[in-house]
């Protein structure tokens, strides 16, 4: 069992402390550090949990940090820790600039310490539900829309709420970034609060983004289309809906719902499926993994590495909106 110490008891700080306290069997919750006192009274009350207002005191009784603080503070808390010798989990996006996302990724090497950024919905049970399904995606397109919060406007659309999506497609095409294009608007703050992005991959993979923070619903979903595959995945409403192609003297035919179907390639069978959900408590699940990894001895499932790859990607989308605004002044 390891010995954890959160920093940051804002709204998803904590949720992080009652799914660690959920998270028995792999951690033993020492308490958190918050200089907000309104914020640390709220969290000591609804979770028993011990407030340390000396950081080094805490980082000193621990194993792992888990930093979910506003990104402005993750390098310095981050770097603090880890220079203690401290494992990080640390939520996402990974820093505020990618010279402190390089910065951390060389002291993480240096020092010898696991990193994970909380990109939770590689943990999505839509996500999850796909097992052991081939996957080899040749065009992908994702919406992710939310009505307006004025929570977390600090940050452009992209590093909100596109970035969970760029971290997805990332872990699913093996290939690199080839070439990006995008645009966006900043329409209710001072950063793109709408953007659509072209993603186009060395392997001939296309992903078609779209993020938006000022909606009049909320829609999280990705749809992945492959060589006689098509995936539907709704991240919102935790639901996934498997097309597939099959030949007929296949020797993998499911054994039900099947349609034939004439297509230019001859007679096929269609076949639809609706892969079974597990209902799971995913931020518990992706800090109880990062127990696992640490113990084991393996590589995270979001590691330090992920999470540098989703912010660069990220600032180059902000980079080319960036440029299409300077062009229209």
């Amino acid at each position: 069992m390891l010995k954890i110490g959160v920093l940051g008891v804002g709204h998803l700080g904590k949720i992080h402390l009652k799914c660690i306290n959920l998270a028995k069997d792999h951690y033993e919750l020492v308490g958190f550090y918050d200089p907000d006192n309104r914020s640390a009274r709220q969290a000591e009350e609804q979770s028993g949990a011990r407030r340390w207002e000396d950081l080094d005191a805490l980082l000193d009784e621990v194993d792992v940090v888990d930093i979910v603080t506003p990104t402005v503070t993750h390098f310095e808390l981050a770097s603090h820790a880890i220079r203690r010798g401290k494992h990080i989990f640390i939520e996402k996006p990974l820093t505020h600039t990618m010279e402190e996302a390089e910065a951390l990724l060389r002291m993480s090497q240096e020092y010898g310490v696991k990193v994970q950024v909380g990109h939770v919905e590689r943990f999505n049970p839509a996500l999850l539900a796909l097992g052991d399904i081939q996957l080899n995606p040749m065009f992908m397109e994702a919406h992710r829309l939310a009505v307006f919060n004025p929570r977390g406007t600090d940050v452009s659309v992209i590093l909100d709420l596109m970035i969970h999506d760029l971290d997805i497609i990332l872990s699913l095409v093996p290939s690199e970034v080839k070439r990006v294009s995008a645009s966006g608007v900043p329409v209710v703050s001072d950063t793109a609060d709408i953007c659509n992005a072209r993603i186009e991959f060395e392997n001939g993979c296309v992903a078609n983004l779209t993020a938006s923070r000022i909606s009049l619903k909320q829609m999280r979903k990705l749809r992945l289309f492959q060589p006689d595959t098509y995936i539907s995945l709704d991240f919102l409403d935790k639901q996934a809906q498997v097309v597939r192609l099959f030949d007929t003297d296949a020797t993998n035919l499911p054994d039900d719902n099947l349609m034939e179907l004439e297509t230019p390639r001859g007679k096929k069978y269609l076949h639809m499926a609706l892969p079974e959900i597990e209902q799971v408590n995913a931020i518990k699940m992706e800090l109880e993994s990062f127990a696992d990894a640490i113990l084991d001895g393996s590589q995270p499932v979001v590691s330090i590495e992920d999470g540098y790859r989703a912010l660069k990607l990220a600032y180059q989308i902000m980079e080319d909106i960036e440029k299409r605004i300077g062009a229209l002044k």
